[in-house]
């Protein structure tokens, strides 16, 4: 409890405290009291409005995408066939790659309009190259997030599966439930827990994404890929504005709780339907 305290609610107090401060590293002595003027900026900002904008439809698109091809691949990989393990091996991969190293991959390697492998495929092709983090920047990032944590949707999901009664499978089956029926009233029921925590954790770390705009887009163009992480970054370091930067963080925290709140009642609610169901 000790070590909770001063890790997190110690820093979050500080966060809260020069949210109400006028407080510019540029002028550090010339401190004072400003009150509710910090959060008045920051609802008056534009920019503001379309980083939180683009945080929900970077949480939302990247949630569906990676439970839904992790979901599918979990179960691909809970039946047997030829090379499972190395294939295995080589999904669960991206997942280990660090965040600045998967954007600077994804943005030299794979994604440049000249030299990179999508390019190279597109003249193999005929076609002309397509500039990714400039034409389609957002969808960009999306598909970056979920390369990096499909594996982790992977692994949960697929550990759910393994946990699930043969026995139950083989009664349905004898009943003659087809193969949509059995993953429907049975597998997708047994799963829920394990999509509810795959949910709440990669809302998490999907609310706070930093490292892959700040590698390949820098949150541009213009705004477009500006997030609430990416904008209190900018106006710490880049404005020396810590009172701003301070309030945009403490409305991402109450942006999280609600997140969370409403993912809690929606994922509970479903669950209460299928039990009763």
């Amino acid at each position: 409890m000790i070590f909770l305290l001063v890790w997190m609610l110690v820093p979050l107090a500080m966060t809260f405290y020069y949210s109400f401060e006028n407080y510019n590293l540029m002028m550090p002595l010339d401190r004072g009291f400003a009150g509710i003027l910090n959060y008045q900026l920051l609802f008056d900002d534009p920019i503001f409005w379309a980083a939180l904008g683009n945080t929900l439809v970077l949480v939302f698109f990247s949630l569906i995408l990676t439970v839904g091809f992790g979901l599918a691949l979990a179960l691909l990989f809970n039946r047997t066939f030829p090379l499972r393990g190395v294939a295995r091996t080589l999904a669960v991969a991206p997942f280990f790659v660090m965040p600045v190293v998967a954007g600077l991959i994804w943005k030299n390697m794979l994604m440049h309009p000249v030299y990179g492998l999508f390019a190279w495929v597109f003249r193999s092709l005929g076609l002309e190259p397509i500039d990714w983090l400039a034409q389609y920047p957002m969808s960009s990032v999306v598909i970056m997030i979920t390369w990096m944590w499909t594996p982790f949707a992977l692994l949960v999901l697929l550990t759910g599966l393994q946990s699930l009664p043969e026995d139950q499978l083989e009664a349905v089956r004898l009943d003659g439930a087809n193969r949509w029926q059995e993953f429907r009233h049975i597998v997708l029921p047994h799963l829920g827990q394990v999509i509810y925590v795959v949910l709440m954790l990669e809302s998490i770390f999907f609310l706070t994404s930093f490292a892959e705009i700040y590698t390949t887009t820098s949150g541009g163009p213009g705004t477009a890929t500006t997030n609430l992480p990416y904008y209190i970054y900018l106006n710490a370091f880049f404005q020396y504005d810590i009172g701003t930067s301070s309030a945009g963080a403490i409305a991402a925290v109450v942006l999280a709780n609600i997140f969370a709140i409403f993912l809690i009642r929606f994922v509970s609610g479903n669950l209460n339907a299928g039990a009763n169901r």
